[in-house]
């Protein structure tokens, strides 16, 4: 599978990155989860993301994964849910660290995301102090934040991470065209989330309840041409996004991942089609932000 730099931080990730989510789901089975995660690599896919608030995701990555700790880039997230804890404290970072650490049978997680933080929560510097902390006792390598819009922005200019994770697909492009070019520009590696939209043109009529169900609203909108292989064509137009080092798609199903596997080895949308997509974003999408 293709590699790519990510941003300054001398780590190479792959195209395709596994969004451990879905993984962590209780009605998912100990051999299904096994099966997704160890096939993730099999196939060369080498950043595995998840979350301490994913279910029982940091504990199947360290149960089924411990033994191949060296073939992956391990991302998580931290600021939040930790019992005894303030949210977005410095104790709150330290104890989700800690915690994340035992559950995942490791020593030290790659990359460290805060959460979705508001700008506000970063504004005093103690909690990326606290992270600073973390990567100088080589329990985190890089220090990273993970949200959208004008929150990513000043994380972004703040000079304080290595990297970030943010919504980038064909029904939310605020961050491809407001905040990616800063990450370039700031030398950040980028994490590409939700690549595929929710898979929200699967349904016929608004998903209303459903996660993704602005996604279809803006799909209405925006009108794209889709093709024969709706999945396809996002998968490949978020992974290959300009900026993008690796877009996680988060699935339950071995044959999911075999075919989103097989979907980025096909390489990135032709010039025609991301004109398209272009042109319907600058006619319909300048008012779409970044979905949290």
């Amino acid at each position: 599978m293709k590699t790519n730099s990510f941003g300054d931080t001398g780590l190479s990730v792959s195209v395709l990155g596994l969004g451990a989510g879905q993984v962590g789901a209780g009605g998912l089975g100990e051999t299904e989860a096994a099966a997704v995660l160890n096939t993730a690599l099999d196939l060369g896919i080498t950043l595995i993301d998840t979350a301490d608030c994913y279910g029982l995701s940091e504990e199947r990555i360290g149960r089924h994964l411990r033994a191949r700790r060296d073939e992956f880039v391990l991302s998580s997230k931290c600021g939040h849910d930790v019992p005894g804890t303030q949210d977005w404290t410095p104790e709150n970072v330290r104890a989700s660290v800690e915690r994340s650490l035992q559950r995942l049978q490791t020593d030290h997680i790659d990359i460290l995301h805060l959460h979705s933080c508001t700008q506000d929560k970063l504004a005093d510097g103690s909690l990326v102090d606290a992270m600073d902390e973390l990567v100088s006792a080589g329990k985190v390598r890089f220090v990273a934040y993970s949200g959208e819009n004008e929150h990513l922005v000043a994380a972004i200019t703040s000079g304080r991470f290595a990297s970030v994770e943010t919504s980038v697909n064909i029904a939310d492009q605020w961050s491809l065209h407001h905040a990616l070019p800063l990450a370039q520009e700031h030398g950040l590696g980028v994490i590409a989330k939700r690549p595929i939209a929710n898979a929200v043109w699967k349904y016929d009529t608004r998903p209303d309840g459903v996660y993704g169900e602005v996604y279809w609203d803006r799909l209405q909108q925006l009108s794209l041409d889709l093709g024969d292989d709706p999945l396809a064509f996002a998968l490949r137009f978020s992974a290959f996004a300009p900026g993008v080092c690796a877009a996680i798609m988060g699935t339950a199903k071995v044959d999911n991942l075999r075919k989103a596997v097989a979907t980025v080895e096909q390489g990135p949308l032709p010039e025609d089609q991301l004109a398209d997509v272009e042109r319907r974003w600058s006619q319909n999408g300048q008012g779409f932000d970044g979905q949290v």
